[in-house]
């Protein structure tokens, strides 16, 4: 299942992005918030990430202006590795090299075909290990003794 939270900015892209899911047949979780009125992200952003940390989502989608403010809410939490990604290259290493389990997006910054490429590249990513497992493990120790 994937968490999916927005703030107001966000909203109308992550309603494209549950229909893209939707038509994946792939099952997700809103957070909210649920409309266009002004909210504020780190609350949504949070709750989303708490649902991947706890492993009540495998993975996450945030979306905010422009994807910094909701990835930096969700990182606070440990476990999260929230990437924010404008185009499909770095989505798709962000998975491979560095195990993201959270995207984060703006929508002020990617329009909605290539917001949905971008989704698309991050769920089709998969982790390579190897040399990168060991420098993931390095991140988790870090919020350990930070």
């Amino acid at each position: 299942m994937i968490a999916l939270a927005c703030d107001h900015v966000g909203f109308a892209l992550k309603v494209m992005v549950m229909e893209y899911l939707d038509g994946k047949g792939l099952a997700y979780k809103d957070f909210g918030t649920y409309g266009p009125e002004r909210a504020e992200y780190p609350e949504y952003a949070l709750a989303a990430a708490r649902a991947v940390a706890s492993g009540e989502c495998g993975r996450g989608i945030v979306i905010c202006g422009t994807g910094v403010g909701v990835s930096i809410a969700a990182n606070k939490v440990r476990g999260i590795r929230c990437a924010v990604c404008s185009e499909p290259y770095t989505a798709r290493l962000s998975r491979q090299h560095n195990d993201a389990n959270m995207l984060a997006l703006g929508a002020r910054v990617a329009g909605p075909g290539l917001a949905l490429l971008i989704v698309e590249e991050w769920l089709n990513g998969e982790f390579e290990g190897g040399r990168h497992a060991a420098r993931v493990e390095q991140i988790a120790k870090i919020e350990l003794n930070p």
